[in-house]
């Protein structure tokens, strides 16, 4: 059996506004499982191993449930451009360069190393169209110790030839049994670009996969108001843009769905979400870079909707989830001022809250060191960021996510191994 404990200031969620610190304390593991934190260790876990991390901070590992791995390669380009644009001039030319393997091999490797540099620990991933590719994507997270969803992106309309797919089902079922029981940490997820790029035919035919196949859907939702107007042109039965997807079976009937961005859902597509269960994927720095607006995060939080975080590489340029913590602050300040002052903006423990335990929640019992969660943890050292005056250990975090680049992590554990 195994079972040690972590010795540090542990900081996770209690709920979505409010922290939970132990400074000096200790997180027992066995067998990958959080047994829980104590101030000090209980008599009969007396003759465990300890990990004594000294002065150091522990917290949970990194979700990032929306992110483009294909997309990494151009970062930080194109960011004066909006998202339909942008999609064309940069997304779609780069994603078809991986039909050639040796590029998409060393594109993704780049990627997942950084990725983990990063303490990402949990993911959801776009891949491409591109049926080995996407399986070399998921050989490599497989072998970094990340957990989490690779999808092979389908798509077969609105889109240039060389993207467009002539079977697409077939294409999405062959991988499928490829990879059935391939993996143990990285799973497939069924993953439609968005409507634009799937006709009711090919969403029909992943949502019947779905069900089928039990597994989870990803896509995106409401990002941008020219992509919200397109998506009305194109299925005027649909109600919403959220109808687009739900008339079809493809809105988490059949299984757990994480949509990206939702800036613009109204009232009937949040209760739709609400009612389906839908999981929120916010992504702040995309939304500014690519002039889409500002996801109501403070709304989704208050009202209870399940909402995690997403870097959106290469929407967002930065594949940093504390980056992103500190991003989704900023953003919700300047909804706040300039957009609508009933919610107020987001505090730091909902932003943590977000980036741990809230798209942590996409995986099961994942992104909180309470009794019964898989025990994923990042260990800090920030030594580095040098100041004069005595701060807590809360003071030390929350600086922590707006100095992100300055971090440094000790030792990353997924489901309680050093990866």
């Amino acid at each position: 059996m195994s079972i040690f404990a972590l010795k540090g200031n542990i900081i996770y969620s209690e709920s979505r506004e409010k922290l939970c610190i132990v400074s000096n304390g200790y997180l027992v593991c066995e067998e990958g499982i959080s047994k829980g934190v104590f101030e000090e260790l209980p008599e009969k876990w007396k003759d465990i191993e300890v990990k004594d991390y000294g002065e150091q901070l522990i917290i949970p590992g990194l979700s990032d449930i929306h992110l483009h791995a294909p997309q990494y390669a151009f970062r930080g380009l194109g960011m004066d451009m909006e998202l339909l644009e942008w999609l064309d001039t940069y997304t779609f030319p780069e994603e078809s360069k991986y039909q050639d393997l040796e590029y998409a091999k060393k594109a993704y490797e780049i990627f997942v190393e950084d990725l983990k540099r990063n303490g990402t620990t949990r993911v959801c991933v776009f891949a491409t169209i591109h049926e080995e590719a996407t399986i070399l994507l998921m050989d490599l997270l497989e072998q970094s110790g990340i957990k989490g969803y690779v999808g092979k992106v389908s798509m077969n309309r609105n889109s240039p030839a060389y993207l467009c797919e002539d079977t697409p089902k077939e294409n999405v079922r062959n991988w499928l049994d490829v990879v059935k029981g391939r993996y143990r940490r990285i799973q497939p997820i069924l993953t439609p670009r968005f409507t634009p790029s799937c006709t009711d035919d090919l969403m029909e035919d992943l949502a019947k996969l779905q069900k089928e196949y039990h597994l989870p859907l990803q896509s995106h939702l409401s990002e941008n108001p020219s992509e919200v107007a397109w998506v009305q042109e194109l299925e005027p039965e649909s109600s919403c843009y959220g109808d687009a997807y739900d008339r079809l079976g493809a809105f988490g009937s059949n299984g757990k769905t994480v949509m990206a961005h939702c800036v613009y859902s109204g009232e009937e597509e949040c209760e739709l979400m609400k009612k389906r269960n839908v999981f929120i994927a916010h992504c702040p720095q995309s939304n500014t870079n690519l002039a889409s607006g500002v996801a109501p995060a403070k709304k989704y939080i208050q009202q209870g909707f399940s909402i995690g975080l997403g870097s959106d590489i290469a929407g967002g340029a930065s594949i940093s989830i504390l980056r992103a913590m500190a991003d989704a602050i900023q953003a919700s300040k300047l909804r706040w001022r300039l957009l609508d002052s009933s919610w107020e903006p987001l505090t730091f423990e909902e932003a943590f809250y977000m980036g741990t335990k809230g798209g942590g929640a996409f995986f099961g019992n994942v992104g909180s060191f309470e009794e019964g969660y898989e025990m994923d943890a990042l260990v800090i050292d920030d030594e580095e960021l040098r100041h004069p005056q005595d701060i807590t250990v809360k003071d030390r975090l929350e600086r922590m996510i707006y100095l992100s680049e300055q971090v440094r992590f000790t030792d990353i554990y997924v489901s309680g191994k050093i990866i």
